[in-house]
Formats: C-alpha cells, structure tokens, sequence
C-alpha cells in the first residue's frame, strides 16, 4: 500500500518489480538481484552480437519482401493508377430471347451463296434498223367486161390501154388500138400454125393467116420483131402505136384510114365498125 492509502496493483505499471520509490537507475544490474543481473547481461550481448548468417533465411527473407514489394505496386496500380470500371448490367430478358433466337438461327442449315463477282460493263450494242419491207406493188384490178367482151378479151384490152398510157399516148390513139385488135384477132393472142415457134408461148388461138401472130397480127417477116416479141401483148401494143404516131395527122383521120395506114389490110372499112365499141371498153378501162 501506498503512503496515500491507495493499493497497489500488482499487474498494474506501478508494481514493486517495475518501480522503486527513488529514481530508477538505467544500468539494471544495479537494481535487480544477481541472477537477474546475469540474465540481463545475457540479453544485452546477445543484442550487441550480430547472430550468424543463415543462408536459407536470408534468401527467404529477400524474397519475401520482393513479393511485398509487387504486392504494394499492384495494390497502388489497381488503388490508383487504373481507373475503375462501371459493371456491365445485367442482360435483360429481352436481350436474353433475342440471344437464344439469335442461337437458335445460327444453329439452322443455311444454303450457302456464292459471291456473285460484278461483270464487265457490257458494249452498247447497236441494232441495225430493219430495212422497211418494199410494199407489194397492187394487183391490177380486172375491169368487169363491157361490150360483150369475155374475161379474156377484156383482159386483153386492159393490156392494150396500160401499154398506151405508160407512152403517153391520147385517149384518141386508145380506142384506135383496141379496134383494131378487134378485128384483127377478135381481142385473142393469137400463135401462128405456119410458124410451131409461136406455139411455144402462151396463147389464146392458133391462125393460119401466114405468119401473122399476136394481137395485132404483125408478121415477123415484115419487120415487126421476133416472134417472141410479137406474142407479148405489150410489146405488141407499143410496136403498133410507135407506127401510128409516125403518121402526121392520125389524131384527125377517120378511124378507119388511120388504122389502115398502119395495117396496111385487104380489108381498109373494116375497123370502123368496131369503133364505139373500143370506145366503151376504153372508157371503163380508164374509169
């Protein structure tokens, strides 16, 4: 007990071991017994003397502190250095169905296609126009026979009447033409018995008249043409008015003397009674 009358603790700082009433001495030898004494002299060269070294200790200890050392320099990086990172939310269900779907198709057979590789620009190419088609030239159109003409005959003198037109020849030299062809072969084309060449081209009757052929009658031995020229209506026809516009005034002799001054026939009066009748199929020929 203390002199204040307090006791004293003996685990307490102030118990009778750790301190005296007068002031503590730093050597502690010269406060403790003898054994203590050597006890503390013990510890105090055990403090002076370095301990021997240990070579496992030592690397041990060496390696452990490296590994505080990166241990620190991680801490600091990821405490400081590296910024934080927000976390990813949470998928949602709607990205969670999309994601199975999205399975699910990669999941199916797909055929597969080829890459298509883009081709050359085609060359313009340039299409010849057709040529227009060359209209057919119209038929000639049969006139209905007049007159009391046959279709033959008819067709004959329709013949006659274009042939004179493309020369240009008057209406006048028409009608004169197709009187006469009436009384030489009655409107016929006419091939000769004398002369089997005449034969070979298309005709209507065969006369025994010399060598005359044709519609006209014109003979090959009088200067006419060939024979196949005279059994060509046309040619015919053109040879016959070719002579007629030679004769100066044809246009106003009588119909008869005028075919006679071509015919030079046995039978001069007989081309007027054919005359109104030519005029008639003339008139209808050209419309």
């Amino acid at each position: 007990m203390r002199d204040d009358g307090t006791l004293d603790d003996p685990n307490g700082p102030g118990r009778p071991a750790d301190r005296s009433d007068d002031t503590p001495s730093t050597d502690p030898t010269t406060s403790c017994s003898p054994a203590t004494a050597g006890t503390w002299r013990t510890r105090f060269r055990a403090l002076r003397t370095p301990p021997a070294p240990r070579p496992g200790r030592t690397r041990l200890a060496v390696a452990t502190g490296a590994a505080c050392c990166l241990g620190l320099v991680g801490v600091s990086q990821v405490g400081f250095g590296a910024p934080e990172r927000a976390p990813s939310p949470a998928p949602t269900a709607e990205a969670a169905e999309r994601a199975a779907v999205d399975a699910a198709s990669r999941g199916m057979a797909r055929p597969s296609i080829a890459p298509t590789t883009p081709s050359a620009t085609p060359s313009p190419t340039v299409t010849a126009k057709a040529k227009p088609k060359a209209k057919p030239k119209p038929k000639p159109r049969r006139i209905v026979p007049v007159a009391g003409l046959t279709r033959t005959q008819m067709d004959n003198a329709t013949q006659i009447v274009r042939a004179g037109r493309e020369m240009g020849v008057p209406r006048r030299g028409l009608v004169i033409a197709v009187a006469t062809a009436m009384q030489e072969s009655t409107l016929l084309n006419y091939a000769s018995g004398v002369l089997p060449e005449s034969q070979e081209y298309p005709h209507q009757a065969i006369g025994w008249d010399h060598d005359s052929v044709g519609l006209f009658q014109q003979r090959p031995s009088s200067g006419w043409g060939t024979v196949a020229e005279l059994m060509d209506p046309e040619y015919a026809t053109k040879a016959f008015l070719s002579a007629l516009e030679e004769i100066p005034g044809w246009q106003d002799m009588p119909l008869s003397v005028a075919a006679q001054a071509v015919q030079i026939s046995a039978f001069p009066d007989a081309y007027a009674q054919h005359e109104w009748r030519a005029g008639e199929v003339v008139a209808e020929i050209l419309g």
